[in-house]
């Protein structure tokens, strides 16, 4: 029984070892591009990342002027500190749904979801980041019999 669950546990460690040897491989297409899917509220946009000079068009906009306020400018710049790699690469994304704020965050978990499929040892540091979490926060549902989600209508008593 002892000599069974030895072996087990060298198979264990054999199999382990050999999935950490094993790099794992990024994912580019043909034209040396990275595609991936990055969501937040109600936006969903489809993000292109490849080698360049840090050129971002968001629906055939400059970066500067689709997403004209500082502060989502720097979301989207955020995750290329993070890993190190500012100006090095050209994002091209398509962007759907809600408003500014919820566009903004939905590339910039796109450009952190394909920057981990172009190089896959980035992972670590935008995982440790948390950029590759979706952020799954949404508008709650109005209710019947209310103004709003929560808001009541003024109340009365006569």
């Amino acid at each position: 029984m002892n000599e069974e669950v030895n072996n087990l546990n060298e198979l264990k460690s054999d199999s382990q070892s050999d999935e950490t040897l094993q790099p794992i491989e990024p994912k580019i297409d043909n034209l040396g591009r990275s595609y991936a899917t990055g969501r937040r509220k109600d936006s969903t946009a489809r993000v292109w990342v490849k080698r360049g000079s840090g050129v971002m068009t968001i629906n055939g906009k400059e970066m500067p002027v689709y997403f004209d306020r500082p502060v989502l400018q720097m979301q989207l710049n955020h995750v290329f500190e993070i890993a190190n790699r500012v100006k090095e690469f050209d994002v091209m994304a398509t962007v759907k749904g809600g408003g500014l704020s919820g566009q903004a965050g939905a590339v910039k978990h796109g450009i952190s979801r394909a920057l981990s499929l172009f190089e896959p040892e980035l992972r670590t540091a935008l995982k440790s980041a948390g950029l590759l979490t979706r952020d799954s926060r949404t508008v709650e549902r109005k209710k019947y019999g209310k103004a709003k989600a929560r808001k009541s209508f003024q109340f009365s008593k006569r």
